[in-house]
């Protein structure tokens, strides 16, 4: 019944406005919120990133200072290329009406094309995917990290730091439902202290070795990668961990601007985090033995435990970030028909982002505690994180071209030049990081691999169901006049027949003639779609086309990250001269029953795995808001 709309008359305006007009907080309280939430999880890169990219280029057993200078390059330039140039300048003015995520860049693009082409769905579709694969990455590997720095404090804490790693994700999954108002509130603070504080520690090492500072000449990366070509490829995969969560700059455009995010970056994150890397560089250069675990071994023995307690209150805000990223991926999901209904609860009055999705929060802390239990060791996560998340990057380049060309009306070769630069950096970083399939990297693409499943199968069955019904179909002008010349008997009091296809007869009201040969005073046929933009404007929510004296049909739009209230809807508005009263409304609705055919275009195995995804559906009523006392649910069967 929720659907993308496809006509010409669905297509409502998008313009590339400022996406910070929308904000009522000041613009300090945005900055600071964007610390907390959009880069807790790059914030978290120092404590493993710079440590994997050392073990990496010291397999053979030693560790140049060339070597030392090489990495800190990359990492430097990794950061300026991908967040600075990529994300901060070019991607994040790729607003959907003041939202971003794949998802929302996958919808604007398609909307400049009136064919609505699938293969663009189709990257949508594997972007969004590979979201999942890292979300399940991002908590066991940054809490699993930050736990190991009480081994530096004693060694005795090793056996205990898979125990605390899982009950600190329990304890983090469990409060999910509470929501994260709370939370947030001391996420921005925290995450503020914590990059003082790798800022200051990273400054107060850099004078080990100044000459640490040359790294920022590209000349060291380029020379680290001819002189090592054996290792260089996987070294340039653990560099890639320093840039994982850049991603969040984008799919959190919506919640704090393109200026606040901006701004945190460029003045608070990256100084402090080009300062901790360099830092990290000059206290291996001065301290070769450190290598093993440089970002907690260059603590002041007063500072290790507090810099711990500091660390793992970051790597669980930088969890929290990416669950609640889980939460809001699903949610456009659902409603740009690409999963069945998901049962959503709203955790805040004032914030309708703020939402928990029980069924996807137990998935992900399963997945998420399995994976801790299955690889124990962070260095051992960090060969499965980074590949689900350059393949989200390179998607966001391809998706972005697009809408350079056919959005922004950028001639072809500039377009071409800009993103081709891009998809260089990106294709390397895809190839680097597909060396760690074998040692870890299947995990996330599993994930991403079992998600782009069922969502094909859930727009191809949803297709095929549509069209399979529309076959059978009688169409509405042609019942609606001909109950007109032969009255049934009419009760009074207002029916709503919820369909998916306006123009047919809905098979609800088919089967309330067929069995009772009786018909409201008013009868409402009402469809609910779903636009290709956020939200939509009051003025847009409601279309009504009358039909004769008993017939209205009433279509209803709502963006992609609203959620559909239809009672409420429905009372705002007179319905030709009909006044909402609720308690005079009955609402009928259709639960089908499917069972799969031999003649399906799909095959038996993926009609079985659609009917499944239907049955696990949440109820139409729930998702729609409509009280269960004012519903008519009358069953039908269809073969797929």
């Amino acid at each position: 019944m929720s659907k993308a709309r496809t006509d010409d008359e669905g297509k409502l305006s998008h313009s590339l406005h400022d996406p910070d007009e929308h904000h009522t907080e000041t613009y300090p309280v945005l900055v600071l919120g964007a610390l907390g939430v959009v880069y807790g999880d790059i914030g978290t890169s120092p404590i493993y990133a710079f440590r994997e990219a050392l073990h990496a280029a010291s397999t053979d057993g030693s560790l140049l200072r060339a070597d030392v200078l090489g990495i800190v390059s990359m990492i430097f330039w990794a950061l300026t290329l991908i967040v600075t140039v990529k994300y901060i300048l070019f991607v994040l003015r790729a607003d959907n009406d003041g939202e971003g995520g794949i998802l929302s860049l996958m919808a604007l693009a398609r909307e400049s094309y009136k064919s609505r082409p699938r293969l663009i769905l189709g990257l949508g579709i594997v972007g969004a995917s590979l979201f999942y694969g890292d979300a399940v990455i991002t908590p066991a590997i940054s809490v699993l990290s930050a736990i190991e720095g009480l081994e530096i404090i004693t060694p005795a804490f090793t056996p205990y730091v898979v125990p605390i790693t899982i009950t600190i994700l329990l304890t983090l999954f469990s409060v999910q439902r509470f929501g994260t108002a709370r939370m947030a509130f001391f996420f921005g603070p925290i995450t503020f202290a914590w990059f003082l504080a790798l800022g200051f520690f990273g400054l107060w090492h850099l004078f080990d070795d100044l000459s640490v500072l040359a790294a920022v000449n590209p000349h060291y990366g380029f020379d680290y990668i001819v002189r090592n070509q054996g290792t260089a490829f996987a070294t340039i995969g653990t560099v890639f961990l320093a840039v994982t969560g850049a991603e969040a700059l984008y799919a959190d455009l919506g919640h704090f601007g393109r200026r606040p995010i901006a701004t945190a970056w460029m003045w608070i994150v990256f100084p402090c985090l080009l300062l901790n890397y360099f830092g990290q560089g000059a206290f291996v250069l001065a301290h070769g033995e450190a290598a093993k675990n440089p970002f907690f071994e260059m603590f002041p023995p007063w500072a290790l435990l507090p810099m711990v307690l500091l660390a793992t209150a970051a790597t669980v805000i930088a969890s929290q970030a990416v669950i609640s990223g889980a939460y809001s991926l699903s949610r456009q999901a659902v409603q740009l028909n690409l999963l069945p209904r998901l049962r959503v609860q709203h955790t805040s009055e004032k914030q309708s982002g703020q939402v928990y999705l029980p069924r996807v929060n137990f998935l992900l802390g399963l997945v998420v505690v399995l994976l801790v239990l299955g690889f124990e060791r962070s260095t051992n996560l960090a060969a499965a994180y980074g590949i689900a998340v350059t393949g989200n990057m390179l998607v966001t380049t391809t998706l972005l071209f697009i809408v350079m060309t056919r959005i922004w009306k950028w001639q072809f070769w500039a377009a071409a030049l800009t993103t081709a630069s891009f998809l260089i950096i990106d294709i390397t970083f895809v190839g680097a990081n597909l060396i760690k399939v074998i040692d870890g990297g299947w995990a996330s693409l599993l994930v991403a691999i079992l998600i782009v499943l069922i969502m094909s199968t859930w727009v191809k069955g949803s297709r095929q169901l549509q069209k399979k019904v529309g076959q059978g179909d009688v169409p509405l002008e042609l019942i609606s006049r001909k109950l007109a010349q032969s009255p049934p008997t009419i009760v009074p009091g207002t029916a709503v027949f919820l369909t998916g296809n306006p123009k047919g007869t809905p098979t609800a009201l088919l089967h309330s003639l067929k069995h009772y040969n009786a018909l409201h005073e008013r009868n409402v046929i009402l469809n609910v779609v779903t636009a290709p933009t956020p939200t939509v404007r009051k003025s847009d929510r409601m279309h009504i086309e009358p039909i004769n004296d008993r017939f209205v049909q009433v279509t209803l739009t709502f963006g992609y990250m609203e959620r559909p209230n239809v009672p409420r809807t429905l009372a705002i508005f007179k319905i030709a001269g009909w006044n909402f009263d609720i308690m005079t409304t009955s609402f009928f609705l259709a639960r089908r029953s499917l069972k799969a055919s031999p003649r399906s275009e799909m095959p038996y195995w993926q009609d079985k795995l659609f009917i499944a995804l239907a049955h696990s559906a949440s109820d139409a009523t729930e998702y729609f808001q409509i009280p269960t006392g004012r519903v008519v649910e009358i069953g039908t069967q269809v073969t797929i």
